[in-house]
C-alpha cells in the first residue's frame, strides 16, 4: 500500500528501503513462484522470512499473503482489494545453478551470489537464494511482516464485517392472503418479519408458523386474514370467521354438510375482507302423516308448508297442520295435516235479571216486598262447528250479541221489630182484609190454585206460620190467628193490595 492508503485506514505507514537490486535480469527467475517451495504452508498466513515478490519491485507486493486472505472474504471484498495488489511479473522458466560473482561498485565492497544455469532442481536454488547476504545497513527479513500486518488486519476486518452482513440476510418466502412473494429480510422471527412488513393481524387471523417463531433463511410464513360469515344454519343465524377464500372452502372449514344442502351463494363465489351472508339449509328428513298415510321424505325446505307440498300433499280451505305451517321443519321431525270441515251456528241465550234491595223500616224484620218483577233479557251467539279428521269438536263461541237487556228486579227488606205476641195485631180490622182478600169465603182459592183460604196463604206461608195441609181446609178461627202471626213477622206486606183494609 501507498502511504495515502495507509492513512485511508486510519493506519501509520512504516518507511522501508527498497530491495538491493540484482546484478542481472536472471535473478528474477529464482522467484519464479511461492507454489514451487517444499513447504508452502507458512505462506497462507505470510511469508516467515520477508516478502516474496519480484527483486526490486515494490515492497508491499505480497501476493500469498493476498491470495490466502482472499479466500476469506466475499468476491467484492475479494476484487476490490487484488485490484490494489500489483501484479507479479510472468518470467520464463530456466535452471540456475549457484557460484560467487564479484559485487557491483555500489554495492558497498559486500560479496553476493549468482545463480547458474543448473539441473539440481528449483528448490535447491530457492534455498541457495535465502543464504544470499544482505547489503550492510538493511532491515531485517523480518520487516517486510511487520509492514505486511496493517493491511492483513484491514482486510480481515472488512472480510469479517461482510461475512457477517451476508449471514444475517435471510431468503423468505411470504405469502399473505395466498399471494406469494420472496423477500429479503435481516428480521430474527416471524413478528419481526410481519412488522417490518407493514402485515397486521387480528384476533381472527392465522399466521404459520405462529408469531415469535425464530426465521432462517429458506423458511416460508404464510398469512390467512379472517373473513366474518354471517351465517343462518338450518335458522339458527350466528356469526363466525373463516380464513377461507370461498364458500365451499368455509363450509369445508366450519364443518357444514353441504350435500344436498340449500345455499344462498355458489359454493365457488370469493369471500372478501368485508365477509358475506350465507344462508344454508341442510337435507333432513321429515314425516308428513296425511290422509291415513305416512310420507317420509328428504327435504331442505324453508318452512313446514314447503315441505308438506314437496310430499305431495295439497291443503285446502280449513286443512292445517299440526305444527305451524311457518315454522322450520326439524330432522326427523313427524308433521300430521288435519283436514278440517265446518259450519257456523246462532243460538239464542236468556241473559239473568240483576236484583236490588233496599231497606224499609216500615216492614218487620224478615218481610220482602217486591216493588218491580225482573225479567230476562236475550242475546245471540254464534258458535263454529268443526270436524277434525272426521272426529266432531265442541262448538267454539267466536261471537255474541245482546237483542234484549233484562229488567232489574226491586225488592223492599223489612228491618222493623218483631212484637213478642200477636196482642198487637188484635185491634186490627181483620174482617175487612179478609172481605178484600176473599170475599169473607174460608174455602176460596184463587184461580191459579196457589193462594187460599180467607187471606189468600200460599202453602209454603201457611206452613212456616205452623200450619199443616192447605190453609183453605182449615177452620176461619184459625186462618186469622195464622194471618195475625204473619202480621208481625211482617207485617201488612204479604197483602200488597188489600193490606191497607187492616186500619180502616
Amino acid at each position: 500500500m501507498s502511504n495515502s492508503q495507509y492513512e485511508t485506514f486510519g493506519l501509520s505507514a512504516t518507511p522501508y528501503e527498497p530491495y538491493e537490486p540484482y546484478r542481472t535480469h536472471e535473478s528474477y527467475e529464482a522467484y519464479e513462484s511461492y507454489e514451487s517451495y517444499e513447504n508452502p504452508e507458512p505462506y497462507r498466513d505470510g511469508p516467515p522470512d520477508g516478502p516474496v515478490g519480484p527483486p526490486g519491485g515494490s515492497g508491499d507486493t505480497y501476493r500469498p499473503a493476498y491470495e490466502a486472505l482472499a479466500d476469506r472474504t466475499t468476491q467484492v471484498s475479494q476484487v476490490t482489494l487484488l485490484s490494489q495488489a500489483p501484479t507479479e511479473p510472468q518470467l520464463p522458466r530456466r535452471e540456475y545453478v549457484q557460484g560467487p560473482v564479484a559485487a557491483p561498485a555500489d554495492a558497498g565492497g559486500a560479496e553476493t551470489t549468482l545463480v547458474e544455469p543448473l539441473t539440481g532442481g528449483r528448490a535447491e536454488v530457492r534455498r541457495t537464494s535465502r543464504r544470499a547476504p544482505r547489503r550492510r545497513g538493511t532491515t531485517a527479513r523480518t520487516d517486510p511482516l511487520r509492514r505486511l500486518l496493517p493491511q492483513a488486519l484491514v482486510v480481515a476486518f472488512l472480510a469479517g464485517g461482510t461475512s457477517a452482513f451476508v449471514a444475517s440476510d435471510k431468503a423468505i418466502e411470504l405469502t399473505v392472503d395466498g399471494k406469494p412473494r420472496t423477500l429479503h429480510t435481516f428480521a430474527d422471527d416471524v413478528s419481526e418479519l410481519l412488522r417490518g412488513e407493514g402485515v397486521r393481524v387480528g384476533p381472527h387471523d392465522v399466521v404459520a408458523p405462529a408469531p415469535g417463531t425464530p426465521l432462517a433463511s429458506g423458511d416460508e410464513v404464510a398469512v390467512h386474514y379472517g373473513r366474518p360469515v354471517h351465517l343462518t344454519l338450518d335458522g339458527h343465524r350466528r356469526r363466525v370467521w373463516t380464513t377461507a377464500a370461498t364458500v365451499d372452502g368455509a363450509l369445508e372449514q366450519l364443518g357444514v354438510r353441504a350435500e344436498g344442502a340449500y345455499l344462498s351463494a355458489s359454493r365457488s363465489r370469493p369471500i372478501g375482507r368485508e365477509g358475506l351472508a350465507l344462508d344454508v339449509r341442510t337435507e333432513r328428513t321429515v314425516t308428513i302423516m296425511a290422509d291415513g298415510r305416512a310420507r317420509t321424505i328428504r327435504t331442505n325446505a324453508a318452512t313446514v308448508a314447503e315441505a308438506v307440498e314437496e310430499a305431495g300433499i295439497t291443503l285446502r280451505n280449513q286443512d292445517t297442520t299440526s305444527v305451524p305451517s311457518g315454522s322450520f321443519p326439524r330432522d326427523g321431525q313427524t308433521v300430521s295435516v288435519m283436514r278440517i270441515t265446518g259450519s257456523r251456528e246462532i243460538r239464542e241465550e236468556p241473559i239473568p235479571f240483576k236484583v236490588t234491595r233496599t231497606n224499609d223500616p216500615t216492614l218487620f224484620r224478615g218481610t220482602e216486598v217486591v216493588d218491580r218483577a225482573g225479567e230476562p233479557g236475550t242475546r245471540r251467539v254464534l258458535y263454529l262447528l268443526r270436524t277434525v279428521n272426521g272426529v266432531k269438536e265442541r262448538p267454539r263461541r267466536m261471537g255474541a250479541e245482546v237483542v234484549r237487556e233484562p229488567r232489574t228486579r226491586v225488592v223492599r227488606v223489612g228491618t222493623k221489630p218483631r212484637p213478642d205476641s200477636v196482642r198487637g195485631a188484635d185491634h186490627l180490622n181483620w174482617s175487612g182484609l179478609a172481605a178484600c182478600e176473599s170475599g169473607g169465603r174460608p174455602a176460596a182459592v184463587d184461580s191459579s190454585g196457589t193462594y187460599g183460604g180467607l187471606y189468600q196463604f200460599d202453602t209454603h206461608t201457611w206452613h212456616s206460620l205452623g200450619g199443616a195441609g192447605r190453609p183453605q181446609d182449615a177452620p176461619a178461627r184459625e186462618q186469622t190467628m195464622r194471618a195475625k202471626k204473619l202480621y208481625v213477622r211482617r207485617g201488612a206486606a204479604p197483602w200488597p193490595h188489600c193490606g191497607g183494609r187492616l186500619h180502616g
